[in-house]
């Protein structure tokens, strides 16, 4: 049996997994589209992977996706077809290609957040405001340090948390 405190890093990984997947059950109910038809997971891992890697080129997205060239390219063709993703021709290197998300793409992602923020607030209101705190500071931690790992990025922004009115 699990201690109700998670008292190592490897507990709490497990706990954190046990959160994820309940996310996942939660926004897996936002279903957003496009002309093209609905965006599928991947499409919107990758849409976020380059929200945060503006600029960068294929070879960054697949590595960030954990996917090989041909498949990256495949993805980012539907997204630009969809009208979500732009791809521009490197300033540095004529023979890269840079990937930036178009303006619909942007709203795409603003959609599926505020979806999100909709499924979740109600989870958060039954909360009690000790709890609400602790997870404040959590997940803040959480965020900054996960930053920190992904991107290699010491200046992590400190961006406040909101609690649902």
């Amino acid at each position: 049996m699990r201690p109700s405190t998670p008292s190592q890093p490897q507990d709490l990984a497990v706990t954190a997994s046990e959160v994820a997947g309940l996310l996942a059950v939660l926004w897996g109910r936002v279903q957003v589209k496009v002309p093209t038809g609905p965006i599928s997971p991947s499409q919107l891992r990758a849409l976020l992977v380059i929200e945060r890697l503006e600029g960068s080129n294929l070879r960054a997205l697949g590595e960030a996706l954990g996917s090989g060239p041909p498949a990256t390219s495949r993805l980012c063709d539907r997204l630009e077809a969809a009208g979500l993703v732009e791809r521009r021709l490197s300033t540095a290197s004529r023979r890269e290609v840079e990937l930036y998300l178009s303006r619909p793409g942007r709203a795409l992602l603003d959609e599926v957040r505020d979806r999100q923020v909709g499924e979740v607030a109600p989870v958060l209101e039954a909360m009690s405001p000790e709890d609400y705190g602790h997870l404040v500071k959590g997940l803040t931690a959480f965020r900054d340090a996960a930053t920190v790992v992904v991107d290699g990025d010491e200046g992590a922004p400190d961006m406040p948390v909101a609690r649902p009115a």
